[in-house]
């Protein structure tokens, strides 16, 4: 059977690792603000309606935590709202639906991980229209996978490991947050992980039971300023050359840091859901960020 799978927001972070590999489960079409605007919802839905698919992958999402503290209808818009019509194309065309969330949409205090059935709480207006998103989602369609993931990364795109590269060759000294704790996540292991679900789900009868809330995260847990020193690390093993001197990386508080946006402290996410269910085996947050680097600097090769 010919599949056709709509695959939203292709060229971001995930996006990008997701077209890589979903190619091999049907045809993948692509859909971009190229192609239409996704907060135009009425064109968003009629053009997706056309195709006509059998999965729909949604990687759109609007994900500047800071600016939407201001700008709360367009976060509201794509991280609520866009999810909503999907889910209901999803009934239409009796198609899967994958669609990403976060962290932030727990209260981020304690010090244990979260597991998917704890009590929501955001802390910020980004936290809050992904909490919608996946309650609009959970009412409408009956297949779908949410996954929910944490301090996402990649080879490209704008992200904090990539940050750290730029400044550690800009600058001598850098001060890191150290008291938020979660799981740093490559967009590469978040694709690998939703595909093989995706196989999954697309190949058993009763895979409706399979429908749900996940979460998608490496395994194990640090802070981000643990995160930057491994990847200085990495980076200095590499010949990496940096501007920033051993021991010039110092540790300061969120208080000191402040943010329009408030952060969760506790970003611990409870992988045991996903790994029973699928039978995936998450790997430690360590032993991603050297693969990353890698692909980093082959993409990169002249620095």
């Amino acid at each position: 059977m010919s599949r056709k799978i709509v695959l939203l927001a292709s060229t971001g972070q995930v996006g990008f690792e997701l077209n890589r590999q979903l190619q091999p489960f049907g045809e993948v079409v692509t859909v971009t603000r190229e192609n239409v605007d996704f907060l135009d919802l009425e064109a968003v839905y009629q053009y997706i309606d056309k195709i006509s698919p059998n999965i729909i992958v949604n990687a759109a999402a609007y994900t500047a935590v800071d600016k939407a503290e201001s700008d709360i209808a367009s976060a509201f818009t794509l991280n609520r709202d866009l999810p909503r019509v999907l889910a209901k194309l999803s009934i239409v065309h009796d198609a899967w639906l994958v669609h990403y969330s976060s962290d932030y949409v727990y209260p981020g205090n304690g010090d244990t991980s979260w597991i998917e059935s704890d009590a929501p709480g955001p802390l910020n207006v980004y936290g809050q229209s992904k909490l919608e998103g996946d309650l609009a989602i959970e009412s409408i369609a009956s297949k779908y996978l949410i996954f929910r993931t944490s301090w996402v990364y990649a080879a490209r795109g704008n992200n904090f490991l990539l940050s750290m590269l730029r400044l550690g060759k800009e600058r001598d000294s850098l001060n890191i947050v150290n008291d938020q704790i979660g799981a740093p996540t490559p967009a590469s292991l978040i694709a690998t992980v939703s595909t093989l679900c995706l196989q999954k789900v697309i190949s058993l009868d009763s895979a409706q039971s399979l429908s749900g809330i996940y979460h998608l995260a490496s395994r194990g847990h640090t802070n981000w300023y643990n995160f930057a020193s491994k990847i200085f690390d990495e980076a200095r093993i590499r010949g990496l050359s940096l501007a920033l001197k051993k021991g010039g990386l110092g540790q300061i508080s969120s208080t000191e840091y402040p943010t329009p946006a408030k952060r969760p402290q506790n970003s611990r996410l409870n992988l045991d859901k996903i790994e029973s269910k699928f039978g995936v085996v998450m790997p430690t947050w360590e032993s991603q960020i050297s693969l990353t680097i890698e692909e980093w600097l082959d993409a990169n090769s002249s620095v």
